[in-house]
């Protein structure tokens, strides 16, 4: 979601002010069912259902940033993704990665002088999400535990952030990356992403746990998430698009819906992996 820390102008109040909120809410309720019902079951449903949005976010960069061969681009990356998916859920994330970056490199091949970099970073943006929501889901006891406890941090973010800045208002965070987003509903965001996740990674978590950590990880990760906002909202700006498509209603395409996720989950991933535990999802709960 990237209202994190929205408000509109002075002159729009009452209903106009509110008037996407219906839109934003059904779509957003779709997807959150879709988002839990896959990651309760798990296994190929859930890759799959993450594969489908990786390469969303793949065909929405690509498209975004022009350069020759789009259609091959897209096709090709497609099909790294999938080979990057295998390995992720096989547990083999460092495999999974180097894939990835192969892919970056072809993106870079293909599109052309001037965009280059550009291909390349739609790779690796939309790889690296896949590959983390699909080690960390496979990382056994705390897999399903380390997504919801994600989808719970984000999602509390953004939620948090748009009414704070809508309701408080105030000083812009950023006017000319976000000319919206406000101090107010950014700190509003992460104050409470960062304590609903904790709630959400602690609860039910066998003794002994230590809070420090995980509270600092949760607000960290809150952080990212609107990092990741922000990330995107420049990239938009620069290429002059106000949304990355029109796939979801209310939100506009899938990279708007997840950009602070996309943050998010690559820094749980690399958390993960620092800590060199025998569970990747485990590196971000156990801190006896």
């Amino acid at each position: 979601m990237s209202a994190s820390g929205e408000t509109t102008p002075a002159a729009m109040t009452g209903s106009r002010r509110w008037s996407d909120l219906g839109t934003r809410t059904a779509s957003a309720v779709v997807m959150v069912i879709l988002a839990l019902a896959t990651t309760h079951k798990g296994g190929a449903l859930f890759v799959l259902f993450w594969l489908a949005a990786s390469v969303a976010i793949l065909w929405e960069w690509q498209r975004l940033i022009g350069g020759t061969m789009l259609f091959a681009r897209v096709s090709i990356g497609s099909v790294v993704l999938a080979f990057a998916a295998l390995y992720a859920s096989r547990l083999d994330a460092m495999l999974a990665i180097l894939i990835v970056v192969v892919g970056a490199a072809a993106m870079a091949a293909l599109a052309g002088s001037g965009k280059r970099v550009w291909a390349a970073g739609g790779m690796l943006y939309a790889g690296l999400l896949l590959v983390a929501v699909a080690s960390l889901r496979e990382s056994f006891p705390f897999g399903a535990r380390s997504i919801v406890w994600l989808f719970a941090t984000v999602w509390a973010t953004d939620c948090f952030a748009y009414f704070g800045g809508r309701l408080i208002g105030g000083p812009k965070l950023w006017p000319r990356i976000s000319p919206s987003k406000t101090w107010s509903g950014t700190m509003t965001g992460v104050i409470a992403g960062g304590l609903i996740g904790s709630y959400v990674a602690l609860r039910g978590l066998p003794e002994p746990w230590a809070v420090g950590p995980i509270l600092l990880l949760s607000f960290a990760t809150a952080a990212l998430s609107q990092a990741g906002d922000a990330l995107e909202s420049g990239i938009k700006r620069h290429f002059g698009v106000k949304d990355s498509s029109r796939l979801i209603p209310g939100h506009g395409g899938i990279m708007d819906r997840l950009d602070g996720f996309v943050a998010a989950s690559i820094f749980a991933l690399a958390v993960g992996l620092i800590r060199n535990v025998p569970s990747i999802a485990g590196g971000l709960f156990y801190w006896a």
